[in-house]
């Protein structure tokens, strides 16, 4: 049962899903927000054998995205009037402000959640945003799928998104997330809201491939920040980063030292040798 207390987390959620809901179904509005909102389903594994249609109409397995490279995954509707497109807005911009390469070291997956939307509405999204992206798509890096209802709350259940189709606007009343899985489709991460720090998100990725992508830089980064699931952020880890500056300074220190014995430790036995 999802909890109503408003605190730093679902408060941005509430607020976003308020954003998606006509002024004409205020009324309504406490009976729908009772009903939405993303609890956060760590380490959950997908059911990678459902199966959608992407935006070239071809039916396809979650699992043939998944395998060698972490992924990130978006549950927008495309026909959504703001606060879907602003989750895609705030991901690209992140995207364009990493040096990690879409299709090489990570993909994207675009979902719809809304049965009607097949996929001539997702290659126009899939055109919108590659050209956002200002960079070379590898043809298999970014994917916007379309599904029948069973796929799409096998997908959303699994992931814990709960959002409620509103009849009077047409529109869909939901929270705003994205999430880092592994190659093997198993959630490592959620970051809620419509800004996606291009460092956290670089870091999530590097998390979620297990040092398979990134640089040496960002693997020691991950030892002196851990991941808040409440904030959706990294932040710097008092123990980690002491133990990583003790550990510094003592190869600081203690190699002048230990090269300074030694030359003594030499000369002493040349002395001994020579009497």
């Amino acid at each position: 049962m999802i909890s109503t207390t408003v605190n730093r987390t679902t408060l941005p959620i509430i607020l976003a899903a308020i954003v998606c809901i006509d002024v004409t179904a205020l009324a309504s509005a406490p009976n729908v927000l009772r009903d939405v909102g993303i609890d956060q389903r760590l380490d959950t594994q997908l059911p990678l054998d459902l199966s959608f249609r992407d935006e070239n109409g071809a039916t396809v397995r979650l699992r043939d995205y998944f395998g060698s490279r972490p992924v990130i995954l978006v549950l927008a509707y495309y026909r959504c009037p703001m606060l879907c497109t602003q989750v895609l807005n705030g991901l690209v911009k992140s995207m364009r402000e990493m040096d990690l390469d879409l299709g090489k070291q990570y993909r994207v997956l675009a979902v719809s959640f809304d049965p009607r939307e097949g996929p001539d509405l997702a290659a126009r999204k899939k055109a919108i945003y590659s050209e956002s992206y200002a960079r070379a798509v590898a043809a298999d890096g970014w994917h916007f799928l379309t599904g029948d209802q069973d796929a799409i709350e096998g997908l959303t259940n699994a992931v814990g998104f709960h959002y409620v189709f509103d009849s009077t606007t047409d529109q869909y009343a939901h929270g705003s997330a994205i999430m880092v899985l592994t190659p093997q489709g198993r959630i490592s991460h959620y970051f809620m809201g419509i800004d996606f720090p291009s460092r956290d998100i670089r870091l999530a990725l590097v998390e979620a491939s297990q040092g398979r992508i990134g640089t040496p830089v960002d693997r020691l980064l991950l030892l002196c920040y851990h991941f808040d699931p409440a904030t959706g952020r990294y932040s710097a880890s008092a123990i980690a980063f002491v133990r990583v500056v003790s550990a510094a300074m003592l190869l600081l220190v203690g190699v002048p030292i230990g090269r300074l014995w030694y030359r003594e430790w030499r000369r002493g036995k040349a002395i001994a040798s020579a009497l």
